[in-house]
This record gives structure tokens, C-alpha cells and sequence, in this order.
């Protein structure tokens, strides 16, 4: 039992060790790069966005009920 389980982990970490290989080398390889960092941006940019509209609401909320 133990046997086939060790083999299975070395040949699936073999396997993302291709995977790696091809996603850094492969073809497209620059495109997928420049996608991930405009991922990246694009979440930011929402993340941010969330908060300083959260944030605007509460402002609102308290001067509403202060007058």
C-alpha cells in the first residue's frame, strides 16, 4: 500500500514539475505572464475599490444621523 502511494506522489510532483516547465517555457509563455500580472492589478484595483466604497457609505451613514 505504501509502495504504490510513494510512487504516486513521485510521479505526480514529476508531472507539476513538467507543468512548471511548460507554463515558464513553453509557448504562450509571456502571454500567460502578462495575464497574470493584469490579474493581479485587476484584483487590487477592485480590492481598493471595495474599500474606499465601504468606507464612503459609512461616512454617509454617520452624517446622515448626526444632522
Amino acid at each position: 500500500m505504501e509502495f504504490s502511494k510513494s510512487i504516486k506522489d513521485e510521479l505526480e510532483g514529476r508531472i507539476k514539475k513538467l507543468e512548471d516547465f511548460i507554463e515558464s517555457k513553453g509557448f504562450g509563455s509571456g502571454r500567460l505572464t502578462k495575464a497574470k500580472k493584469n490579474t493581479e492589478e485587476v484584483n487590487l484595483a477592485v480590492f481598493a475599490g471595495s474599500i474606499v466604497t465601504v468606507a464612503g457609505i459609512a461616512i454617509w451613514v454617520l452624517n446622515r444621523n448626526h444632522k
